[in-house]
């Protein structure tokens, strides 16, 4: 997940909200709030507030989101669904709340789930959704030049492009997970490891071990953070036991 991307459209977007649509100086420290908050727990409450005092307010939607994204900092899968469910139904658009759902339907749901093909469904949905509305989103703060909102744009497109993937990987659709995980690593302006070591992985699952290999060289070169140059590692000796060497 593109989280310095994520972060900077969420309090981009809210300070746009709140300098243009708060309703009085009351509700836009009630917003504020929400955005100056400092750990997942301080944002939740902060946003409950919110939206326990100003159940109509313009920042609605952003909150409800911001409160999903804390959740998902905390591992709590199903109330990330259920705020980012509600931000949706705010804001059909609201495209952080789309890859937010997405992304937590696909990580939580595993190959034996009763409603398996229920949630990927979804997932999918939600994933291509959020695609097509990053594509038509207008720039949140004119103080962002063009460059730098495209560049967020890709960051975004591509975490929905890894979503795809997953979802695909659940289903053992090796050649679709491929895709998707190689158009995750194209489209974002930044590198895209975490796409990188999810394909290296479903590279060895579909018997590609010197595509896994290869890939898993080139994270371990890079300056991808440690704990997936680990598993880029970890992946690399998957591909070698794979090929009998």
């Amino acid at each position: 997940m593109k989280m310095k991307s994520l972060i900077a459209v969420l309090l981009l977007a809210g300070t746009l909200a709140m300098g243009q649509k708060v309703k009085s100086k009351a509700e836009g420290e009630a917003v504020n709030a929400v955005l100056t908050a400092t750990t997942p727990d301080q944002r939740i409450a902060a946003a409950d507030n919110l939206l326990s005092k100003y159940k109509d307010t313009a920042f609605k939607s952003v909150a409800l989101q911001m409160a999903g994204e804390s959740y998902a900092q905390k591992g709590d899968g199903p109330n990330a669904i259920v705020y980012g469910d509600r931000a949706i139904e705010a804001d059909p658009k609201n495209f952080q709340a789309l890859l937010l759902v997405s992304s937590q339907l696909a990580r939580m749901t595993k190959e034996f789930d009763l409603d398996k093909d229920e949630k990927l469904k979804r997932a999918n949905k939600l994933a291509n959704d959020a695609v097509a509305a990053i594509s038509t989103a207008e720039k949140p703060n004119p103080q962002l030049t063009d460059e730098q909102w495209t560049g967020i744009k890709k960051d975004l497109t591509s975490e929905a492009h890894e979503t795809l993937g997953m979802i695909a990987a659940v289903d053992k659709k090796w050649g679709a997970a491929i895709t998707e995980y190689k158009a995750a690593i194209d489209a974002s302006a930044s590198p895209a490891y975490t796409a990188m070591v999810r394909l290296m992985s479903v590279y060895n699952n579909d018997k590609k071990y010197d595509d896994a290999s290869a890939l898993a060289d080139k994270v371990i070169a890079a300056g991808a953070p440690d704990n997936l140059k680990k598993i880029a590692q970890d992946e690399k000796a998957r591909a070698a036991k794979g090929k009998g060497q």
